[in-house]
């Protein structure tokens, strides 16, 4: 009989609790009864206080027949430990670009947040990470953030130095959650009659067990907000809206993404490339090709949907995969804007923004492409997917009653640069807000950064411990176009939030065509 390392996991957690007993302090302090069996963590290393639960799988393996389907829940097991990052779904990472000016830590910095650290890939992908204080005062239950990675829903992972969440969990007392999903031809097939979106159900089903599950981990179930950067920031967007009637959460936060940013696909161009990828298997380019492209080794289906070029997007720094989300209206739907002004979403508490200079690390890739981007591009970009992005949402929730923070951030540190004038690239906020900023560039922070990472965090902490006035108590204000309420984090690299006008960004938006979400 083979084994896989699921198997091995469950045999070495059997043999521990058969060891320890079930009623020794190791099995109470770290094993967690779940509707799948008992999750037995760790304690996380480089912290205090705080057990590690790596690999936990929420959903089956999506092999066999399972690729190309809704995510089901996971098998039955006596118990499981958590021991080992799960795999990363299957994806082609980019390939390094020499860009002109590039700092010593600008590769690693890069590697870490689009998932270049040579981590293992597999089918088998469908985990989560919680990371959860084991001193809690009193047994009380802490707000839980569960984080979307972005890479254009393409590329990206949560088994990185970016996204390790133990020194927020420690910083804070929060249960900190990351996941891994479906990504390209794996999470959004095109195949005509199919489930479509299937990453973006992963990400559903991973809130589904966690909502089961998560109050053992120390987290409370009426506190639960889900958060994402980029593609991760467009997820949690389209989320009110594709459960508005059961949203599991009670807050969202958007960071540098949202319905409006990035244009889709028509699932023409869907089904076109899909039939591309089916014919390069020998399955053909016609009729259901479906059955026959899931008995293809997943390596074979990987590197035919890598052949595919992106769809150009309008601006040169900008252009959407081959494979990415489409209406299905179900989980993604044309007409945002006449929805928001319906009011036909769920009405949850937002946090968003963007960072200042999000095509500092746009023009890389397109360098790497032959495109040299100008300034007056950048900017234009900037407007398009982030500033005007952000101002519309912003108001289209306010307008409709459901409180909303905005900020933007503009910290741009040595140990953050990718080269001289990258600024407050997208991404940037990410290794503050984890708190690990060393692990990702091996340089030490500035003492303003330090503090601007408290700062971040028990934000971020706050909005999800009471999403309607935590943030109001915290002293940042609530979204008013009228107001200095626009909420600018590390300007001038100061760690304190200074408010402005949104229209001190946002000016000339009234001329702005959106990226998407129309």
């Amino acid at each position: 009989m083979d084994f896989g390392i699921a198997d091995l996991r469950i045999c070495l957690c059997v043999l521990l609790l058969a060891t320890f007993g079930q009623g020794s302090n190791v099995n109470a302090k770290l094993g967690v009864g779940t509707t799948n069996g008992v999750i037995v963590g760790h304690l996380a290393p480089h912290v205090e206080g705080v057990v590690e639960y790596l690999g936990i799988p929420y959903a089956q393996p999506p092999v066999g027949k399972l690729r190309f389907a809704a995510p089901v829940p996971p098998n039955q097991y006596r118990a499981y430990i958590a021991a080992e990052w799960g795999f990363d779904c299957p994806q082609t990472v980019a390939k390094p670009v020499h860009f002109p000016g590039f700092t010593a830590q600008a590769q690693g910095i890069i590697n870490a947040f689009a998932g270049g650290q040579d981590t293992p890939q597999s089918e088998d992908c469908l985990t989560l990470n919680i990371w959860s204080s084991s001193t809690r005062p009193n047994g009380k239950k802490q707000p839980v953030l569960v984080f979307f990675h972005g890479g254009r829903f393409s590329i990206g992972n949560a088994h990185s130095s970016f996204y390790n969440g133990s020194r927020f969990a420690e910083a804070t007392g929060a249960v900190i959650v990351t996941l891994t999903y479906r990504l390209n031809v794996f999470g959004f097939p095109g195949a005509p009659g199919n489930t479509q979106n299937l990453g973006l159900r992963d990400q559903r089903r991973a809130v589904e067990w966690l909502h089961d599950n998560v109050a053992g981990f120390g987290g409370d179930l009426s506190k639960i907000t889900i958060f994402g950067q980029s593609s991760g920031g467009v997820a949690v967007d389209w989320w009110t809206f594709a459960y508005k009637d059961r949203p599991l959460v009670n807050g969202i936060i958007s960071e540098s993404g949202n319905a409006f940013s990035f244009p889709l696909n028509p699932m023409a161009t869907q089904t076109k490339n899909w039939y591309n990828v089916s014919a390069t298997l020998g399955c053909g380019a016609t009729g259901d090709t479906v059955d026959c492209v899931r008995s293809k080794n997943w390596t074979d289906v990987l590197a035919a949907s890598a052949k595919l070029p992106a769809t150009p997007g309008g601006n040169p720094v900008r252009s959407t995969p081959a494979f990415y989300p489409t209406v299905d209206n179900e989980t993604v739907f044309t007409g945002y804007k006449a929805l928001f002004a319906e009011g036909t979403f769920a009405n949850i508490p937002q946090l968003l923004g963007n960072n200042n200079r999000e095509q500092g690390y746009y023009i890389i890739p397109a360098y790497g492409r032959g495109i040299n981007t100008t300034e007056a591009q950048g900017q234009q970009f900037l407007l398009e997917s982030f500033t005007c992005a952000n101002d519309y949402e912003a108001r289209a929730r306010t307008s409709q009653g459901v409180p909303v923070w905005q900020y933007r951030f503009f910290a741009d540190w040595n140990n953050t640069r990718l080269y001289p004038t990258s600024g407050a690239y997208h991404g940037t906020e990410l290794e503050m807000l984890f708190g690990n900023l060393v692990d990702v560039s091996g340089i030490p922070p500035e003492p303003a950064q330090v503090q601007l990472t408290k700062v971040m965090q028990k934000a971020w902490v706050a909005f999800a411990n009471d999403p309607k006035e935590g943030l109001k108590k915290y002293g940042w204000p609530r979204f008013d176009p009228a107001g200095r309420t626009l909420i600018r984090l590390g300007y001038e690299n100061s760690a304190v939030p200074s408010f402005v006008l949104p229209s001190a960004y946002s000016a000339g938006c009234g001329n702005v065509t959106l990226s998407g979400g129309l």
